[in-house]
């Protein structure tokens, strides 16, 4: 029975994928993904096969053939572009004899080297564990059948129910855990809005240079490196834009093709902060010649997040590598929809700051509310935001107050506070539906 080697990193790549052989860009980025996981890359296979095989997801002959190049090239590990389920990762390993690993299980590694955070670790370890929860039968191959003989009957799947139930017990914990941290997090977003700071969120595919604008908006120094997930943890920061309004800048996340679920899963709290926001910036490695698959790429996760009806600007980053001029794209109603810039050069970061101002302050609303004596408070907070331009005193006792504040900020007040119903017209300004009490 053959026992798994826990160490090596000389690594055969298997380009494979359920519709065929996948194009350059995705072995390109399957390629690079394997060498941020610290592989050393020495023999790579193309799969063409269109229906994935049950027993090996790829056919006899290439089994074959990586038997071979193992043998040649000397390889501990072969990984898989293809998502692979535990039995077809279980019969590879023991048809070529060394580790398998599939594309989730490499992107899992990868974010177990660069978690830094608390909150990072434990997301990272949920993730890990489900994984490894519909995998575990496979690291113990030596325990998988009842041996015959005196003295030689072993615990067989007795382990397996143990490690089951310790697998089980250890993610309850870290469920428990991460629920804390959420709590703390959905919290701050309360507090935030409670303060009527809007949220910023920076999505983007992986290396497109979200910390280097990060870094250039806020004047963080949050870890920029050439590598794909060189940062997870999430970074929060205050920035003043050039109108004087507050905003809270929160970085996410880097996206790539085919996020494993248990990523999704495991990181919710995280990008959260993308549903919850105000305000998108969908940051755009302009000099990538994919990047409009990118781009649907990140759109498909943001859907995932129900974060895709949330306002984007689309950050068109890089433009030193194109020789090309910081410049803005408006939409019709005159606000910037589009932003070219370069966040290591710096050019253009002024023009997204003015963009994102124009979107989040774009319009003033003017109209009147009718609050019930009851709503004293609500009263009093619209009054603090300086929006009250004159009031009348009911026969009731409630008030009528006629208000000029930011269209967004109104929203959110209405929301916030369920007074939709109170409003009784608009004289200015769109976005807010009409009602009468």
């Amino acid at each position: 029975m053959f026992e798994r080697p826990q160490s090596g990193e000389r690594a055969i790549l298997v380009h494979a994928s359920p519709k065929g052989a996948p194009d350059e860009n995705e072995r390109e980025e399957f390629a690079e993904l394997a060498s941020s996981a610290g592989a050393i890359v020495v023999h790579e296979i193309v799969s063409a096969r269109k229906r994935p095989d049950a027993r090996f997801f790829i056919g006899r002959g290439k089994v074959d053939e990586l038997r071979e190049a193992i043998e040649e090239s000397g390889a501990e590990l072969v990984i898989s572009g293809a998502d692979l389920s535990p039995s077809q990762e279980r019969n590879l390993e023991r048809e070529l004899g060394c580790r398998v690993l599939d594309r989730a299980g490499l992107i899992l590694d990868i974010f177990a080297q660069r978690a830094r955070s608390f909150e990072g670790k434990l997301q990272v370890e949920l993730a890990q564990l489900r994984h490894l929860s519909t995998r575990l039968v496979r690291g113990w191959t030596h325990l998988e059948r009842q041996k015959g003989g005196i003295g030689l009957r072993g615990p067989g799947e007795t382990q397996l129910e143990t490690d089951r139930r310790l697998l089980g017990d250890r993610i309850r914990q870290l469920h428990a855990k991460l629920e804390q941290v959420d709590a703390r997090r959905s919290m701050n977003r309360r507090n935030r809005e409670r303060a009527e700071i809007p949220t910023v969120a920076l999505v983007g595919y992986t290396n497109a240079g979200k910390s280097t604008l990060f870094n250039a908006l806020t004047g963080a120094d949050v870890l920029v490196e050439d590598k794909l997930f060189a940062t997870l943890d999430p970074t929060v920061r205050r920035l003043k834009l050039p109108d004087g309004h507050k905003i809270v800048l929160a970085d996410t996340v880097g996206f790539v093709r085919d996020l494993p679920h248990e990523l999704i899963a495991a990181f919710k709290s995280t990008l959260q902060e993308a549903r919850e926001a105000d305000l998108i910036l969908h940051l755009i490695d302009a000099s990538d010649s994919n990047r409009w698959q990118r781009v649907r790429q990140v759109n498909a996760v943001l859907q995932q997040l129900d974060a895709h009806r949330v306002p984007q600007i689309r950050v068109y980053n890089k433009i030193d590598k194109l020789d090309r001029k910081a410049q803005v794209a408006n939409n019709r109603d005159g606000e910037g929809r589009a932003v070219w810039l370069s966040a290591v050069s710096g050019d253009g970061v002024a023009l997204l700051l003015e963009a994102i101002g124009q979107r989040l302050h774009r319009k003033t609303l003017h109209g009147i509310i009718r609050l019930e004596p009851s709503q004293g408070r609500q009263r009093a907070k619209l009054f603090e935001l300086g929006a009250v331009i004159c009031e009348v005193i009911t026969d009731d006792g409630g008030w009528e107050l006629e208000f000029k504040m930011a269209e967004r900020d109104f929203n959110r007040f209405l929301k916030r506070e369920d007074l939709a119903s109170n409003l009784l017209t608009t004289l200015a300004g769109t976005g807010v539906a009409s009602a009468a009490t």
